[in-house]
């Protein structure tokens, strides 16, 4: 039987996310950003991605970067005063990457989002959108909070759980929360000396969750509380969540040659999370028809385009999801559709490379991507009409 392990979890990675809090990336004395701890892990990353594996990184940092360069008059700032910082330090902070990342030839592309971003459901899936055109793009998201407009009401407040929704948005099959500890202990190391480190956790569970104890670092704003609510997050979505020890110079590398570390394996698989949320998490807002041409390259695993449709239903918007039915009227699918209702009345029949002339903009070549598919019957389309 092969042993799980993170070191195996890690390299067997096709898209990773890496998130990084303050305490790492700023020291606690001086303020300033540890650049040569930034070099070694961008290096890290550079390696990863040559391997074939997509990479986001989460950092933190903006607001202790902020606080060095333009030190508060209280030692308890306004909110207002938090956000100014925010905005002040996240230049340095995205400056500080691309520097990092510079020497290996790669471009880091800068993704705010706030609460509503990753709640809201067509910010969501405009934010993934531009998530995986970076990826495209082959540039490595830098993903931090907005914490320039977010309120206290309407913010995560840590970047632990922000880099578990980014994992959804993505459908990111890791994660990885870089920290102060090398995982997750029975009890607390700091108080306990023989407190037992726990390599492995199938399921989170009441008593898992007792162990998480703790509380935010003088830097971080995050604990070992939010780290497990972000693997349970994360878990449901697919995706595996390592927690390990950002601390050592090239923290990856460690992973990749075993260093201590906890993993919280996944529920489900990373498609069948988004195919079972497609399916029954939500009712459908509208009906294509499609033909039998059509039809018959769905149930191969093909995306659906508009050359193939012959009608359409309802009142939705783009994200939202549809069902597909063929022309014997028999539900085949369902799926999140790339365009709205109004859009696909006016181009359904029409080749991918004549949409632009109709709606005149650039258009999306398929109305429903596979990878936002789900295929419920192949129906019978022998004695079908076309």
């Amino acid at each position: 039987m092969v042993t799980i392990t993170g070191k195996r979890t890690l390299t067997n990675a096709k898209r990773l996310i890496v998130k990084v809090g303050s305490s790492l990336l700023v020291s606690p004395t001086s303020l300033e950003y540890r650049q040569n701890w930034m070099n070694a892990l961008a290096q890290d990353i550079a390696k990863i991605r040559a391997g074939g594996c997509e990479v986001v990184l989460v950092s933190s940092g903006a607001v202790a970067l902020g606080k060095q360069q333009y030190q508060p008059k209280t030692t308890r700032p306004k909110l207002e005063d938090i956000q100014a910082l925010a905005a002040i330090g996240q230049v340095r902070l995205a400056g500080a990457w691309a520097a990092a990342f510079a020497p290996f030839e790669l471009s880091v592309g800068q993704v705010l989002l706030t609460l509503d971003d990753t709640e809201n459901r067509r910010r969501w899936l405009n934010s993934s959108s531009t998530l995986r055109a970076l990826l495209q793009m082959s540039v490595v998201p830098l993903i931090n909070e907005n914490d320039s407009v977010a309120s206290d009401e309407i913010r995560y407040g840590d970047n632990d759980r922000l880099a578990a929704r980014t994992a959804q948005m993505v459908g990111a099959d890791v994660l990885v929360l870089l920290s102060d500890v090398d995982g997750l202990y029975a009890s607390d190391p700091c108080i306990h000396e023989n407190a037992r480190h726990l390599p492995l956790v199938e399921h989170i569970t009441p008593k898992i969750e007792q162990m998480a104890g703790g509380s935010a670092g003088a830097l971080g704003s995050g604990g070992m509380v939010t780290k497990i609510m972000a693997a349970r997050i994360a878990g449901f979505a697919g995706c595996a969540t390592i927690i390990a020890n950002g601390e050592p110079m090239s923290p990856l590398s460690a992973l990749m040659a075993g260093a201590k570390n906890t993993l919280f394996l996944p529920q489900i698989k990373p498609a069948q999370a988004r195919k079972n949320w497609i399916a029954g998490a939500l009712q459908p807002k509208g009906e294509i028809t499609i033909d039998a041409g059509a039809a018959a390259a769905l149930s191969k695993g093909a995306s659906l385009l508009a050359a193939g449709i012959t009608k359409v239903d309802g009142n939705f918007e783009r994200g939202e999801v549809v069902s597909i039915q063929g022309p014997n009227r028999i539900v085949l699918a369902r799926g999140i559709t790339s365009y709205d209702v109004a859009e696909l009345q006016k181009i359904q029949g029409l080749q991918s490379d004549d949409i632009h002339l109709v709606l005149g903009y650039a258009a999306r070549k398929a109305v429903i991507h596979r990878d936002n598919l789900m295929v419920m019957s192949e129906g019978n389309t022998d004695d079908a009409e076309s």
